[in-house]
């Protein structure tokens, strides 16, 4: 192709090249004929033009040309211009020779290709031959072999099928010795899984049972059947044997406890025979704590036996319940960690059984001291405080354990045997109080008994007051107390002042009454009480307020003259000619009640300076003086009523009403 290419521009150029050269002859002619006769129009004249004005640089191929040229036309001589055709013919020649010996070597090529085509052709068709032979030949090994593919397949898929299926419905063998487990009997941690995988084939043959495979179904199921079974049986025994261990002060509950009991919850008998086990080992434990918690104290001596305060009753009882609360709340924390992978529905109720079973154990030892302290009498105080400490360690302890508990049987029992002992000593002291009457002192003050009783209802209150049981039960044991004590002191007041004179006798039990009042008047619950009192109060002051305004009228002899003008009616005549009713016996009388008037306070009774209270004492004054100016200005308006007949009454009754209450109040 190159040497084709570069023989036609040889030769292209070489015939450019003549015809330039003729061209250049002929333009020489021209220009001497142009010279002659340039005013003639000429056509070889009009084409030598017409050459001159092309332009080469436009003409890609006379450009190609000239650049070929210009590789071997080095001189532009008049010689090398006349060679410069054979120069060229010579050129492509020897292209076309180098083109000619190149392609025989490509022709030699191709021909040794072509024989080795032609030899591969021949043995292709010898193979296929061959092969037609064979398969001939052949036919019946391979449909026999394809046969045998099929049916490999079909074994293979069946192994696979009954590899899947055993893999489901069988165990392995190290699930069936984890369900065994090792010779030491330590259970392990595989045990549970392979529990589960038991449990889950069990269940899985429940779908076999609805297929055509009924038969294996019930095999595998009754064969699953006999591997829980002895796996629930194992199981039991091991934890049966842990539970017996747990008899210690510390409880160590470790995660395969808390396994095996959640999967002993499918066996409801094991699993209720489990927590009697757990609750008799804790149950021993506790027992054995507590007496050792008596006699010999905590570990080093510190705390120290609680038996060495059996001496102080009310923290003797203290230190055993503060025991006995925290270490039930010890136990419920031990049973909730045993049971706190269980899902059953009962869960609290199985705590509060196997709390209430541990608990159990302490109710004799317990009770037996408790009652040692109660029935020793300790005093009214001491047992209303043991009551109410028994109160707040059962409302406490109730907490934790449920209804049916020994325990909180026992300390219900032993609240109201406290309770009991109690209101008997109460009620013993109120028939000492009515049995024996103490004659009022002569200040008619409070006896010593009545102080004595006071004060003992005073620490009564003030236990009563501190105690921490709920209100309402608080306001019931108040109400009972203060009828058991107030009722028989009120009584014994009563009878001591029986036999005294009505004036003695309002200020002794207004005395008895305020001390009472005082008592009571500091403490929750106790309005209804104090306003009774307050009631009776009221009538005793009312009884000394009469007795003063009455001793006040006597002493200034208007009693008399009071009592006529009060009951006298107009329709019975003028009141100056009534006996004792006088000009001379009234003025008599005005003298004196001046007299009284100057120095009121010498005429006040013995017994309001006796009464204990400054208030009260000075409210029966006030009260008394205010009937004393009620007396007189009935008197004032009687004298002074024209209808009464007295002459010049301003001379009797010199003062009125209002100047003698500014002078008295």
């Amino acid at each position: 192709m190159s040497a084709g290419t570069a023989t036609g521009t040889g030769y292209g150029l070489h015939a450019d090249v003549s015809s330039a050269s003729e061209h250049e002859s002929a333009a020489v002619g021209q220009h001497e004929t142009a010279q002659e006769n340039v005013q003639s129009a000429n056509p070889l004249s009009r084409k030598l033009n017409k050459i001159l004005d092309i332009r080469l640089e436009n003409d890609k191929d006379i450009l190609e040309a000239l650049k070929v040229l210009s590789a071997f036309f080095s001189q532009n001589t008049l010689r090398s211009r006349r060679n410069l055709r054979g120069d060229i013919e010579r050129r492509s020649l020897a292209i076309s020779e180098d083109f000619a010996e190149a392609f025989e070597k490509v022709k030699g090529g191709l021909d040794s290709i072509h024989s080795d085509v032609e030899s591969m052709r021949s043995s292709c068709q010898e193979m296929t031959g061959r092969l037609k032979a064979a398969r001939e030949q052949t036919s019946d090994l391979i449909s026999k072999t394809t046969d045998l593919h099929k049916e490999s397949q079909q074994l293979d898929m069946r192994a696979n099928v009954t590899d899947a299926f055993l893999e489901k419905f069988q165990l392995t063998t190290n699930e069936v010795m984890a369900l065994r487990g090792p010779r030491n009997g330590q259970l392990l941690q595989e045990f549970f899984a392979a529990l589960e995988r038991v449990k889950q084939i069990h269940n899985d043959c429940k779908i076999l049972l609805r297929t055509n495979q009924q038969t294996a179904g019930l095999e595998i199921m009754e064969s699953m059947a006999l591997h829980e079974e002895t796996a629930y049986e194992r199981l039991y025994r091991w934890i049966q044997g842990e539970c017996r261990g747990l008899t210690g002060d510390t409880v160590e509950i470790s995660a395969l406890h808390c396994e095996a009991v959640a999967a002993l919850q499918d066996r409801t008998v094991l699993f209720r025979y489990t927590l009697d086990e757990f609750g008799t080992a804790r149950r021993s434990a506790m027992v054995r704590g507590f007496i050792e918690a008596l006699t010999r104290g905590g570990p080093g001596g510190t705390p120290r036996p609680i038996e060495l305060h059996c001496h102080e009753p009310l923290r003797y009882v203290g230190d055993m319940f503060a025991w006995l609360h925290q270490t039930t709340a010890s136990e419920k924390e031990h049973i909730q960690g045993f049971l706190r992978l269980a899902t059953s529905q009962s869960r609290n109720s199985d705590i509060e059984d196997v709390l209430g079973h541990i608990t159990e154990g302490v109710c004799r030892p317990l009770k037996v001291r408790v009652e040692q302290v109660i029935v020793a009498d300790p005093g009214p105080v001491l047992l209303y405080r043991l009551t109410n400490l028994l109160k707040f360690y059962t409302h406490t302890i109730s907490q934790f354990l449920g209804k049916e508990a020994m325990l909180l049987s026992c300390l219900e029992e032993q609240q109201e045997l406290c309770q009991k002992v109690f209101f008997n000593a109460l009620t013993v002291l109120a028939s000492k109080l009515v049995d024996k009457v103490e004659l009022p002192p002569a200040d008619l003050g409070p006896t010593p008994t009545l102080t004595q009783n006071l004060a003992l209802l005073r620490e009564i209150l003030m236990s009563h007051d501190s105690s921490v049981v709920p209100l309402d039960a608080r306001h019931s044991d108040f109400v009972k107390i203060l009828g058991c004590v107030l009722d028989p002191l009120l009584q014994m007041c009563s009878l001591s002042a029986s036999r005294l004179n009505p004036c003695d006798m309002a200020a002794y039990m207004i005395n008895c009454l305020y001390a009472m009042q005082s008592c009571l008047a500091l403490y929750e619950f106790t309005d209804q009480r104090l306003e009774m009192i307050a009631a009776q109060i009221s009538a005793h002051q009312d009884t000394l307020v009469n007795e003063q305004a009455s001793y006040v009228l006597s002493t200034v002899s208007l009693i008399q003259v009071y009592s006529i003008a009060q009951q006298h009616k107009p329709s019975e005549g003028p009141l100056s000619l009534v006996h004792g009713m006088d000009t001379t016996a009234l003025r008599s009388a005005m003298v004196r009640f001046d007299t009284y008037l100057s120095s009121p306070d010498s005429s006040i009774l013995s017994q309001c300076h006796l009464i204990n209270s400054p208030v009260l004492r000075e409210e029966i004054t006030k009260r008394g003086t205010e009937l004393v100016c009620g007396a007189y200005q009935l008197l004032f308006d009687s004298i002074t009523n024209p209808a009464n007949g007295y002459q010049e009454p301003k001379s009797i009754v010199i003062r009125t009403p209002d100047q003698v209450r500014a002078l008295l109040l």
